[in-house]
């Protein structure tokens, strides 16, 4: 099922040539295209392109965009039975399901991230964490699929220049799967209108049902590497249509298994200069987000961060509603009804609406700053990413406890609970969340370095 707010924003682009085009001019048409789908948000977003083009964001307007924004949760919420019921198949087919890739498109969770020229409501960073954390409680896969296929959309959408941008999202009508693996582990010699790109990737999260790849790459010109700062060479990321790459697959793993986190590799691949950006850029092309002019590593950090609460808040659930009726063998006693168990879990819900909290305000404080026209700084940054690794030593602390005192309820294979704690514990094996992110932001606290520009 294509996109119904795809196909709207398709449409209405082509509508609003002149400023002699009211709304009620352009809401047939545009309901049209929208078919059986949700008539009314077809309109009322018509109506947002219209105000806009008629040169103008008005308080409506604003609220308007905010509302859609704040349903972004719901498009999440609104999959739990569907996403509970492919979870199996998901993982014996070792990628999300068709169907669920479907509706993640019918919803229009899939492309929601993105700036709104690629069909997205460019939710703020608390809105994000909120989704990614819906997601991950649902299922860890599911989760993962989140932090992987949506930002990597929002990146490319975001940065790729004018033609890129055409013959990716206009040219499909921003219905685009994306997904890989943005670290530069590929060598592109710079030729004429673009680069010759070779390399190798591991951990492609969501490419098992991306219709493009992502794939980081440093560029080398004349022989020579270019480098930006001492000890940092220039790094972009290359956008590539699936035929264009070989997958070598490997996804045999622990957890996370329903994440299509295939390896891949091209040889010598003439990519065009249109079709790639710089790893680092804060300097969106589209959308009006001040999460767009904070880069990609932010949003990374925190879709990390809210992925381990997700998944962590899931397993404190499912013991907090197995508690009632859970006997340990030789116990007469309820779980509930144990002080161990009452004090255990007391201090882990705790300490997870505490590490939620701090990734709320670390993420929100940089936001605001960036959206009143302030430098996103190094420290700012470190912030970010130190509240990240805390978050996600915090919300694996408490899958280990959930684990624990779930006895012999948490290891029967098909459970949620048995599931999410395989998930975590491949999820934060994770390099972008490790102690070494941790030391080099308190570098920064400290005074031993000015930047490290990773963060």
């Amino acid at each position: 099922m294509r996109d119904i707010v795809g196909d709207v924003f398709e449409a209405a682009h082509q509508i609003f040539d002149t400023a002699e085009h009211g709304v009620e001019a352009v809401r047939e048409p545009v309901e049209f295209i929208a078919g059986a789908g949700d008539r009314k948000t077809a309109a009322e977003i018509a109506a947002i392109l219209s105000e806009r083009d008629l040169g103008g964001r008005s308080t409506d307007l604003d609220q308007r965009l905010s509302r859609f924004r704040s349903e972004n949760g719901q498009r999440a919420r609104g999959m739990r039975d569907l996403v509970a019921a492919e979870a199996a198949a998901s993982e014996r087919d070792r990628t999300l399901t068709a169907a669920l890739v479907e509706e993640m498109w019918a919803s229009g969770l899939m492309s929601s991230f993105n700036p709104v020229e690629a069909g997205g409501v460019e939710p703020s960073f608390a809105e994000m964490i909120e989704t990614w954390i819906e997601m991950a409680w649902q299922d860890g896969s599911f989760g993962w699929i989140g932090i992987a296929n949506l930002p990597s959309s929002f990146a490319a959408a975001c940065y790729l220049p004018d033609e890129g941008f055409a013959e990716v999202f206009t040219a499909n009508a921003n219905h685009v799967t994306m997904g890989g693996q943005f670290f530069p582990n590929g060598q592109g010699v710079a030729v004429d209108g673009g680069y010759r790109l070779t390399g190798a990737w591991q951990f492609g999260s969501g490419t098992g049902h991306a219709e493009y790849v992502a794939a980081g790459f440093v560029p080398v010109r004349d022989g020579e590497v270019t480098w930006v700062a001492e000890g940092l060479p220039e790094m972009r990321v290359a956008i590539l249509p699936r035929a264009d790459v070989t997958f070598d697959d490997g996804w045999f793993v622990q957890g996370l298994k329903a994440t299509g986190s295939y390896d891949y590799h091209v040889q010598d691949l003439l990519v065009p200069e249109a079709r790639t950006f710089p790893l680092f850029t804060t300097e969106p092309l589209r959308g009006s987000s001040a999460a767009f002019r904070m880069g990609m590593m932010p949003v990374t950090a925190a879709g990390h961060a809210a992925w381990a609460l997700g998944v962590a808040k899931s397993m404190l659930d499912d013991v907090e509603d197995l508690a009632a009726t859970k006997y340990r063998m030789s116990d007469m006693a309820s779980l509930a009804s144990r002080p161990t168990f009452q004090k255990g879990l007391a201090h882990h819900v705790a300490a997870w609406r505490a590490a939620r909290l701090l990734i709320l305000d670390a993420f929100t404080t940089a936001e605001s700053e960036v959206a009143a026209g302030q430098e996103l700084t190094p420290r700012l940054r470190a912030d970010m990413r130190v509240a990240a690794v805390y978050a996600t030593d915090v919300a694996r602390s408490c899958a280990e406890w959930a684990h624990l005192v779930a006895g012999t309820s948490s290891i029967r294979e098909g459970t949620r609970l048995e599931r999410a704690f395989r998930d975590i514990y491949t999820g934060t094996q994770h390099a972008f969340i490790s102690e070494k992110v941790a030391m080099d932001a308190a570098s920064i606290w400290l005074g031993l370095i000015e930047d490290q520009p990773g963060l």
